[in-house]
């Protein structure tokens, strides 16, 4: 599994949408590195300075280092951006595209694997390696350059918690919104591998939520001893009743399975630390060690 660098060379497909444009500005102005954007028909113009071509072939000839692309393309057409840029080589590919079929993302992640690309999302905020590096919708106010990795399937809690370790002097290495969909291209235990091994993150925070079996992998891992630095959870959704959707399409309670309080006991027993709100967070890192 590959994954973007902090020094990621971005295109950035649907640049000249309304969200794509508007973004796009606010990225480079954090300084992300983006070398063009694509959207066909519309290759020769130019969007907040960005040099805008018709296919991300085309973009990667003419800016052969790019390695990373950041996806605002509607949903009935996101499936042939995404593929197309996991046939052009691209390392990573963060679709901040709400509303894709799941079959249509099926389909993304299955060809992503094959190819031995990254994907992030579909429905997702994106990525944020502060000082310089925004890929996605993240609000940059919100982060502060530190040492905790931030994993989540939340979006809003994602900027929640980063607030909360600013305020406390604890930045983030790295924060990624994995995205709230029943099918996404990486999982919380992906991620969490991929911090385990950045020598500039200390200590790991996972914001989970009640469906599907996300949390229970992350879970196994500390078990295992895979992940050894650190983690930090809070699950989402703990009074949610049986069988009703919570905001998230993933976010489905079934009758039994894969409750909050079921996640927090396997993550309790595995040896993680539970945070019983978001704000409680910052609180238990600083207990867990001065280095983080």
């Amino acid at each position: 599994m590959t994954f973007l660098g902090r020094g990621a060379e971005v295109l950035v497909q649907g640049i000249t949408g309304r969200e794509g444009a508007f973004h796009a500005g606010l990225m480079k102005e954090y300084g992300t590195i983006i070398r063009a954007g694509v959207t066909p028909g519309k290759g020769g113009s130019e969007v907040e300075g960005i040099p805008v071509f018709n296919s991300v072939r085309e973009a990667t000839a003419s800016f052969p280092t790019v390695n990373t692309s950041v996806v605002f393309v509607p949903a009935p057409r996101c499936k042939e951006a995404v593929l197309e840029s996991i046939e052009g080589g691209l390392e990573c590919i963060v679709v901040i595209t709400e509303g894709v079929p799941q079959r249509d993302a099926l389909w993304i992640i299955h060809s992503a694997q094959r190819e031995g690309s990254t994907v992030i999302g579909p429905n997702c905020p994106g990525v944020i390696m502060p000082p310089r590096t925004k890929l996605g919708i993240m609000p940059s106010g919100a982060f502060s350059m530190g040492r905790i990795g931030l994993i989540s399937r939340s979006g809003t809690l994602t900027y929640e918690v980063g607030d909360a370790l600013r305020r406390r002097g604890l930045g983030v290495s790295m924060a990624v919104g994995i995205g709230g969909d029943p099918v996404v291209g990486t999982t919380l235990s992906e991620v969490a591998r991929l911090m385990q091994s950045d020598p500039l993150t200390d200590a790991i925070v996972a914001l989970g939520e009640i469906g599907g079996d996300m949390e229970e992998r992350l879970a196994a891992d500390v078990k295992e001893g895979i992940l050894t630095k650190p983690v930090v959870s809070f699950i989402a959704g703990q009074t949610a009743p049986s069988g009703k959707k919570m905001g998230h399409a993933g976010a489905i309670l079934q009758s039994g399975a894969n409750t909050a309080q079921g996640k927090v006991k396997v993550l309790e027993d595995a040896g993680v630390s539970n945070a019983r709100n978001p704000w409680e967070i910052p609180d238990i890192l600083l207990k867990i060690g001065k280095n983080v």
